[in-house]
């Protein structure tokens, strides 16, 4: 709730000098009905937002002021987007009406700023969230304006998170690194995606944010002379070139590093290409691929190169138009440093993404990569009209892949598609009906099961009968949205046909008994808990539901009654899918001590999640369900962003407060050097006579000189876990030690 204040003086000079730091930022071309328009929405937004505040206590106008900047400057929008952007907030907070708006700037912006605003709160959706975000990709595909300055608007709210709650800075954070930085990804804003990454994480996992933050902080001055004696034998081979050039250089972000220390196992001191170089020359298009190569060729001759690292996209561009020559070489004392090739124009693509490609537009013949993803959007919004929005999310979400498979079709025609994708996935992205008909599938001449994971350079060859018809199975070949989308509706069109039959029968049924039909299907559908009518139609006509079930009713003024206790209820489980109820037990575990939203939490039925075994110390979270109570997560849980994205108004604040004579398991992997048995006994003894922890588990398995060991121990609160792994960490032979899930 934003809280209503005059604004003062002070307060009118700092929104003026926001507003023309903002008209700095344009660098676009403008008019004179282009600055008229920006001064009337600045205007307007002022005094539409006048007497609103943000949680920070500041006039809220900055806000829109700040989200028009963030599109001029850090994505390159124009007039247009800036007028939106200014506007964006003004329908869903302040009297202002859509007509208002178009009839002050017309239908154009009307429609973007309509795009822009959240749907009506009032309106009873499984995920607002979900429904929402479905919206602004139905704007999407008619002007990716609207998601532009939706991704300036959340990146705003990202840097100001502040002054909020924790717990709703964990749900924003959640959405944001569940749809917002792939998006960001897939629409090439790859300083967004960075940003969003290192932002969420230091909200989820600021312990680890911050034991990194520090290490780069520590090896900054280290870093800059290495890079400075990195560059300085390319620098004068590229000023024999002749060509204008800079070369820059940075830190991967943090969130980077953190997936690579888990992900590889290693720790921080082991991660060598912890820094890139970016080489960027400002030529015309057509020397762009010589030059490139030219510099390719000075940087391996000065550097060894390791030529399993290198990736061509200039060549093969990315799906969303990033180009750039990426290679890895071991520079001085043997680390190894990724350097980035790439002209001005690919590095403004690169940086901006949508909105440089169509400043470049038509510069070179290739495809347009955006409006062949657009695409694919439009196919799976024409298929899921009437979709539960989460699942339209999750089908939306499979299209911002950032691993790439490059196949051919037989004619040599090449198709990109993400890294998992299947031949089944190919057939339904060449054609919706290629891939309903789809038979038999040949990869380079070979028949292969329609499952079967593409490789690059895979062709493949699509064989087609005219009786085929697409069956439950083959949503679990496929991982594409399209191909999903598309499957679900071929299902759904025949589950229909044969509910048809089913609804008559049920229609003779109950007219036979002299029941009402629609109170009578309405009553069914309660009982059983079916989503909608078509499915239990569908269920008659399979035999799934048997009329001897209305046996249970007894009928009264035309209606059914149940005449005994209902069948077990379905609950909800944490990922949403239904399942039959249990009777509740005792659900506290440990006699743990949580408050929720302030309260005990012996007030709910409760459980601590096992998916990632929480134990005090660690941040967590309340997630409401819908039969078995509260599930504390911990904030870093593996599940905690999907639930937190799809279903945020489920999610409560939760605290540990005082353990006493409570203990807690959590898991560790120990990685090692195998020096023979001694180093069972060098770890057992660590954990239970020198820490005094007991060892519920342990077992280890060892090869080729190295082993690996998962130890499940018994804590009494996180501070005892940590120093477990900093000690077991600090033993002889011990490489890395991880908790893990």
């Amino acid at each position: 709730m934003k809280v209503k204040t005059p604004i003062s003086e002070k307060e009118k000079t700092d929104i003026t000098r926001a507003y023309k730091r903002m008209l700095r930022a344009i660098k676009s071309d403008m008019d004179a009905e282009d600055r008229l328009n920006i001064r009337k929405a600045f205007e307007m937004a002022v005094d539409a937002h006048s007497a609103q505040r943000r949680k920070s206590g500041e006039p809220y106008v900055l806000h829109p002021i700040e989200v028009a900047r963030i599109c001029a400057k850090e994505i390159g929008l124009g007039p247009t987007a800036i007028i939106c952007a200014l506007l964006h907030d003004v329908v869903e907070d302040t009297p202002i009406t859509i007509d208002e708006i178009e009839q002050a700037f017309g239908s154009k912006i009307a429609k973007i700023v309509d795009g822009l605003t959240k749907l009506d709160g009032t309106y009873s959706y499984n995920s607002p969230q979900a429904e929402n975000f479905k919206k602004v990709v139905s704007t999407l595909i008619e002007d990716v304006r609207v998601v532009l300055i939706k991704m300036a608007d959340r990146m705003h709210n990202m840097r100001t998170l502040g002054s909020m709650p924790h717990a709703k800075q964990l749900k924003i954070a959640a959405e944001t690194n569940y749809i917002y930085s792939p998006l960001a990804h897939r629409l090439g804003l790859y300083n967004f995606r960075t940003e969003f990454n290192d932002r969420c994480l230091q909200i989820t996992n600021l312990e680890d944010y911050q034991e990194i933050e520090d290490k780069l902080a520590q090896s900054k001055n280290e870093r800059s002379r290495y890079i400075t004696e990195f560059i300085r034998p390319i620098k004068e081979k590229l000023n024999e070139l002749d060509v204008p050039y800079r070369v820059t250089g940075r830190p991967k972000s943090i969130a980077s590093i953190l997936n690579k220390i888990k992900t590889k196992n290693v720790t921080f001191e082991e991660i060598y290409d912890l820094f890139a170089i970016r080489i960027i020359v400002d030529v015309p298009p057509d020397k762009e691929k010589n030059i490139c190569w030219q510099i390719y060729s000075i940087v391996t001759e000065i550097h060894p190169p390791i030529p399993e690292r290198l990736k061509d996209w200039i060549t093969t561009p990315k799906s969303n138009g990033y180009e750039s020559l990426h290679t890895t070489v071991i520079g001085p004392k043997g680390r190894y440093v990724e350097v980035q090739i790439r002209t001005e124009r690919m590095d403004e693509i690169a940086e901006k993404g949508f909105a440089a490609h169509w400043k470049y537009k038509g510069v070179k013949d290739q495809k347009d990569f955006y409006e062949i993803w657009l695409n694919s959007v439009r196919d799976i919004l024409e298929d899921d009209q009437n979709d539960d929005p989460v699942e339209f999310l999750s089908d939306f979400k499979t299209n911002l892949f950032k691993e790439e498979v490059y196949v051919y079709t037989p004619a040599g025609e090449m198709k990109i598609l993400p890294k998992g994708a299947t031949a089944l996935d190919f057939a339904f992205n060449i054609h919706t009906e290629l891939g309903y008909r789809a038979s038999a599938i040949k990869v380079n001449n070979k028949l292969v099961p329609m499952g079967y994971k593409l490789n690059n350079g895979d062709q493949i060859h699509v064989t087609t009968t005219k009786n085929q018809k697409p069956t439950d199975d083959w949503l679990k070949m496929v991982i594409t949205g399209k191909a999903k989308s598309k499957i679900r509706s071929s299902l759904k069109e025949e589950k229909r046909k044969k509910g048809e039959f089913g609804k008559e029968a049920l229609q003779r049924k109950l007219k036979n008994l002299k029941v009402d039909f629609e109170s009578g299907v309405e009553t069914l559908v309660k009982d059983y808990q079916y989503q909608n009518y078509p499915e239990l139609y569908y269920d008659i006509s399979t035999g799934n539901f048997d009329f001897s079930e209305l046996k249970k009713y007894v009928i009264e003024n035309h209606q059914l009654v149940r005449k005994q206790k209902q069948k077990p209820a379905k609950k909800e489980t944490d990922d949403g899918k239904l399942q039959e109820s249990i009777p509740l037990s005792d659900l506290k575990d440990n006699k743990s001590k949580i408050l929720v939203n302030g309260e005990p939490a012996d007030l709910y039925e409760y459980s601590l999640a096992t998916c990632c075994n929480p134990v005090p110390g660690d941040p967590i979270f309340a997630f409401f369900t819908a039969g078995s109570g509260l599930k504390i997560h911990r904030t870093n849980c593996p599940n905690g962003t999907h639930l937190m994205a799809n279903y945020g108004y489920r999610i409560m604040k939760a605290d540990w407060v005082d353990q006493i004579n409570s203990s807690f398991l959590v898991e560790l992997k120990v990685i090692g050097v195998d020096d023979g048995p001694g180093v069972i006994q060098r770890l057992t003894d660590t954990v239970s006579n020198k820490l005094n922890i007991n060892i519920r588990s342990f077992n280890i398995e060892g090869e080729g000189g190295y082993f690996e060991g998962k130890m499940s121990l018994l804590v009494a609160n996180k501070n005892q876990a940590n120093i477990a792994i900093k000690t077991l960490k600090n033993l002889n032979g011990i490489s890395n030690v991880i908790r893990v899930n």
